[in-house]
């Protein structure tokens, strides 16, 4: 009997006042029936994946779910056969970068089944990737919105960058490649700077990615010492892959976090919310190095061009100083030969004897303007003398507080962490890095005697 008769069946016997049973097969068998004869074909569906399942044949099982604030309202198992499977998982791959996981709001094209034996299921025909790129966008610029909305987004952009970067947290995960790049520039850096930089472990994607760098950024805004900035690197990725970056809570916390934030976390074509709430954007952590290292080279070469300039204005002043005795000995001597001159109209009209009382006064004058003459040139070379002493003393000053000449001199420095140990408070077991000028050497801590 078909399942039409066996419905009319079961009618004639309702009117009738008799209640024939069915089979559970049979009542399968209507609905699969009633299903078949009323739905279309195919449909378009929007659902996020909530598992995902490869079968050693090449098949793929999903959990499609729909979540309102959270929570599932609805759910449904999904398939992808392996012929199917192979093609969409490959378009989807080539658009997005990424492959599909569980999480994900796809679009896909489904035809209902109904199996008697396993219920009912939708069998996935096709998967737009368009949708999901979109879908990411749209959340990204809600996120964007909001942050407009509360007037943050530039919140951490109006810190003042210091003028050289010697302290700084890194917020990275120690295995990603973007991180060992960024260590090795710094630490490498053709200059022969040091820079003092303390890692603050947390993922780089994935759903717990936001959270671990929300505590990380918190807990360096408690550290002791204070450090100077802070920056956020991870290696480029597949556009998905920065989906924890476009978290409003993330971009929030950048944006009111108590130091710079600069970030290099993506290739040319990303552009994160963390990146544009951050106060300085750089696109790798290579980028990110050099910028800092740029600081420590601008800051070097602008106290070189002072130097210069003060040394300078020191031979400007001793010149100056040099040319104003020569020109009060020229006065002396000018004066001299007109009142010379003046004499000798006058002692035409002298007798011999004012004669020899006029030689004798000018024999006088002579002799002091002689003696005046000797003064001034030692004067003048006193002062040139105390000037370059005083020149001499500076740069000996500078050269007492360049770091390389005490370590000359046998002093060492001691680091723990890169900080100095004057600045921290020591126990047993503590690793301690101590640089001489030729040597670094690394100790550990067995006993302390409080001095």
């Amino acid at each position: 009997m078909s399942a039409k008769g066996y419905q009319f069946s079961i009618i004639f016997s309702f009117i009738c006042g008799m209640q024939q049973p069915i089979t559970l097969f049979y009542l399968n068998t209507i609905i699969k029936e009633s299903l078949d004869k009323q739905l279309s074909p195919t449909y378009w569906v929007i659902a996020e994946i909530g598992e995902l399942r490869e079968a050693v044949r090449g098949h793929a099982y999903l959990d499609l779910v729909e979540k309102t604030d959270g929570q599932i309202r609805a759910k449904m198992r999904g398939n992808i056969w392996s012929y199917s499977y192979q093609a969409i998982k490959q378009k989807f791959e080539g658009t997005t970068g990424q492959r599909l996981q569980a999480g994900m709001n796809i679009l896909a094209l489904v035809n209902v089944q109904f199996h008697e034996l396993y219920g009912i299921s939708l069998v996935i025909k096709d998967i737009d990737p368009n949708f999901t790129l979109g879908e990411r966008a749209r959340r990204r610029q809600e996120v964007i919105d909001r942050l407009k909305s509360e007037d943050i987004l530039h919140l951490n952009k109006q810190f003042i960058l210091p003028a050289v970067s010697q302290k700084i947290a890194i917020i990275s995960s120690v295995t990603a490649a973007g991180y060992g790049d960024f260590i090795d520039q710094l630490d490498q850096n053709t200059y022969g700077y040091r820079i003092h930089y303390r890692l603050y472990q947390a993922a780089m994607q994935g759903n717990a990615a936001g959270q671990e760098i929300i505590a990380a950024i918190k807990e360096i805004e408690k550290a002791v010492p204070a450090f100077d900035l802070i920056v956020l690197i991870r290696g480029g990725g597949a556009q998905t892959d920065l989906d924890c970056f476009d978290e409003y809570d993330l971009a929030k916390t950048i944006a009111n976090a108590g130091l710079p934030v600069i970030t290099g976390i993506g290739h040319e074509r990303d552009e994160s919310v963390a990146d544009l709430v951050a106060h300085t954007q750089l696109k790798t952590p290579t980028a990110v190095a050099s910028f800092i290292l740029s600081g420590f080279r601008a800051f070097e070469e602008s106290l070189h061009h002072h130097l210069i300039r003060i040394e300078r204005l020191v031979q400007g002043r001793l010149r100056l100083e040099s040319e104003g005795v020569m020109d009060k000995l020229h006065l002396l001597k000018n004066l001299f030969q007109g009142k010379l001159n003046e004499k000798t109209i006058h002692l035409d009209r002298l007798s011999q004897q004012s004669l020899r009382s006029a030689l004798y006064t000018i024999e006088k004058q002579s002799i002091r303007v002689s003696n005046d003459e000797k003064t001034m040139i030692k004067a003048s070379g006193s002062c040139i003398s105390k000037a370059r002493e005083k020149l001499q003393h500076l740069e000996k000053t500078l050269h007492r507080l360049n770091p390389d000449y005490l370590l000359s001199r046998g002093y060492t420095k001691t680091e723990k962490d890169g900080i100095p140990i004057h600045l921290q408070e020591l126990k047993e077991g503590d690793e301690l890095d101590t640089f001489s000028q030729r040597q670094k050497i690394t100790s550990v801590i067995k006993k302390i005697d409080k001095k």
